[in-house]
């Protein structure tokens, strides 16, 4: 069953029980992701991974056979309550197994929760969910999101009171942030107006948009990129030190490496500004693939971050810079 993407926002808000599989795709890995985060909490509520009651799954564990997620699906864990399979960067290749697992699925089973990039009009993965009667497929298409879906974010952040002006402002701030940034603006704007009755106001929203990363942050994010491991760590600590948080730095590294990543595929064009230098020359050393590897983990590192992890963020955050900066080249 193929859903409208108004369709969608309200079925991923409160996913139906009796549904055996979604598929969420995308060329937007933060929108795809974040979509399939929502699902995920609705499904099991915000302690089920904690319960393990959530199975993670790559989709080239599945391409074989599908006992994988089959297994999985039928487990019974020490916690009771529903559970989710989910299987990540799911390709074409794994329609097969996917097939058979749709086939098996039974109420009780474990629901399953498919993620996956791009993919064309006649994608054998997107067909198999379009036209399955237990099964859902939802598009994310780069396309702004719309009133609707910024009423609804502003909602979850508990903000519910907004100026007509600032509503406008909203609209164009979303049409420049991506799906990540624009949902961390929206919380930061809900804390600013925690107990605050007044409608927001396009003041407000003016004076609180993100700004410009410092320089400083911009040095580790190049040192990160430049593979200087043993800087890493002071740079962090004197970061910390001013204040800056863990996720504006994810924020800022998913910014560069999208940035290089673009001009490595002959998107990106050329680069401006006082570290354009740099960034060519980086650009040169990255391999595409390689650039793919550091986005996934930059956009997981920031899904954690958002979530209701106690680990400690910065030390997160600083476990994925380590790990980007001792990748090999392609």
């Amino acid at each position: 069953m193929k859903l409208s993407a108004a369709e969608a926002n309200s079925f991923l808000a409160k996913p139906d029980a009796g549904v055996a599989g979604i598929l969420i795709f995308g060329a937007d890995a933060m929108r795809v992701a974040l979509k399939r985060q929502e699902a995920i909490a609705a499904m099991i509520g915000p302690q089920g991974e904690a319960e393990m009651r959530l199975t993670r799954l790559q989709g080239a564990d599945i391409r074989k056979s599908p006992a994988p997620v089959l297994d999985a699906s039928r487990e019974i864990g020490f916690f009771a309550g529903p559970r989710v399979v989910f299987v990540e960067e799911a390709t074409d290749g794994v329609t097969d197994s996917l097939a058979a697992v749709l086939a098996e699925w039974r109420a009780g089973d474990a629901q399953i929760i498919v993620t996956a990039g791009d993919l064309k009009g006649k994608s054998p993965l997107k067909t198999l969910f379009e036209k399955h009667l237990r099964a859902v497929c939802i598009g994310l298409y780069n396309n702004p999101p719309t009133r609707a879906e910024i009423e609804q974010e502003l909602a979850r952040a508990g903000l519910t009171q907004i100026a007509p002006a600032a509503m406008t402002d909203l609209n164009s701030l979303a049409r420049d942030l991506d799906p990540g940034d624009f949902r961390q603006f929206l919380e930061k704007i809900a804390l600013y107006k925690y107990q605050d009755a007044s409608p927001l106001t396009t003041d407000e929203v003016a004076a609180l948009a993100p700004m410009t990363i410092e320089a400083e942050a911009s040095d580790l994010i190049t040192a990160v990129a430049d593979r200087k491991v043993n800087v890493i760590g002071p740079l962090l600590r004197r970061l910390e030190g001013q204040g800056v948080l863990p996720v504006t730095l994810c924020i800022a590294a998913l910014w560069h490496f999208r940035s290089l990543h673009g001009a490595v595929t002959g998107g990106g064009g050329k680069f401006f500004g006082p570290r354009a230098e740099a960034m060519q020359r980086q650009a040169g050393q990255w391999g595409a693939a390689r650039l793919e590897d550091v986005l996934r983990l930059l956009i997981e590192t920031d899904l954690t971050l958002r979530s209701t992890s106690r680990a400690p963020a910065m030390a997160v955050m600083e476990r994925a810079f380590i790990r980007i900066s001792m990748m090999k080249s392609q």
